[in-house]
């Protein structure tokens, strides 16, 4: 099938003369005028557009300057078909993401060869990037699968928490989602990869791995020490991280993984462990988790007590905004617990 290209200049024999040149190896069409280019652009996207400079009402820098902003047509290849030659202009032009000039009068070989040239880098551009695509996609998958094998390695030795690591995840995603539909803390979430934040969670009680099955899944309370010792799977899974970060350069997703290990037991009012932070001081990883880990534990069942109702757990959460918890991270669970117990069912 032949590639698509329009030719667009003011000037009807320049028309007629490129698509005699190219009509036999190519789909061309002619247009008149920026306008018209922007107009069938709404229906058809070609594989190159030949860009005169000199036109009126819209010209050829213009043109171009707009192409490049819609992100539907920023990669079609544009090479200038023009008569003039200043080299300002053709820096000009270079700047603005022109991939070559042709100056009028052309010659067919010249044209169609240029032409051929820049096609096929083109091809070869976008076969490059949907390969980096796939790999980089299947190094997502792998990523996800180790997370995956981690969280269930924890909760398979933790006998009394089993879902919450997905519980946990599909509530942030929902509370995360309101606070940027409420702009709470939208410039520091803007500058977040959301999908990785979300997924990274799933690794906050990582550090249980260190804690003996005694104190992981005795059926009673704990007592004060076997408190203690519980205490430090934050400490841990802190540590933890940064062994993996050190043999990696996914620098992101385990900072993002680290701060939900290592704060989602701080608590607002600085009572929390095993940093003692206060208030802003405290990571948004942790001041976020620390809600719906407490949510979750609040209405699941363990062997020494009863789980709460979610009108209960919801209560108990915002009787303790401003003390335990952020009090805007706090509101926005509130307005959402209606999907939380949704996920919860």
């Amino acid at each position: 099938m032949h590639k698509t290209i329009f030719v667009v200049d003011d000037n009807d024999t320049n028309l007629t003369m490129a698509k005699e040149v190219l009509k036999d190896q190519y789909r061309v069409m002619t247009l008149p005028s920026a306008a018209k280019m922007f107009a069938l652009l709404e229906k058809v996207t070609p594989d190159m557009i030949l860009l005169d400079i000199e036109m009126p009402e819209m010209d050829g820098f213009g043109a171009l300057q707009k192409l490049k902003t819609h992100e539907l047509h920023e990669h079609i290849p544009v090479i200038f078909l023009t008569g003039m030659t200043d080299s300002e202009v053709e820096v000009r032009g270079f700047q603005l993401g022109v991939v070559d000039f042709i100056t009028k009068p052309f010659s067919a070989p010249v044209l169609l060869n240029r032409i051929k040239t820049h096609l096929d880098i083109d091809e070869l551009i976008r076969e490059r990037t949907a390969q980096l695509h796939e790999k980089t996609v299947q190094l997502q998958n792998l990523q996800n699968a180790i997370i995956f094998s981690f969280a269930d390695m924890v909760e398979n030795r933790d006998k009394g928490t089993g879902g919450h690591v997905e519980r946990t995840a599909a509530y942030i995603k929902i509370v995360v989602d309101a606070m940027m539909a409420h702009k709470i803390y939208a410039e520091e979430l803007s500058a977040i990869d959301l999908d990785l934040f979300i997924s990274s969670a799933r690794l906050h009680d990582i550090g249980k791995i260190s804690i003996s099955d005694i104190v992981l899944n005795k059926p009673a309370k704990l007592t004060d020490n076997e408190f203690e010792i519980m205490k430090t799977h934050s400490a841990e899974g802190e540590r933890i991280i940064d062994q993996m970060a050190s043999r990696t350069d996914d620098v992101e997703f385990l900072r993002n993984a680290k701060l939900f290990a290592g704060y989602h037991h701080e608590r607002w009012d600085g009572k929390g462990y095993p940093h003692g932070l206060q208030g802003m001081d405290i990571p948004l990883q942790g001041r976020v988790m620390a809600i719906v880990d407490v949510y979750d534990a609040l209405v699941s069942e363990r062997p020494y007590k009863k789980a709460f109702s979610n009108d209960e757990a919801v209560s108990i959460i915002m009787e303790n905004a401003g003390k335990q918890f952020d009090k805007l991270i706090a509101d926005v669970f509130f307005e959402s617990q209606d999907k939380i117990k949704a996920v919860k069912k």
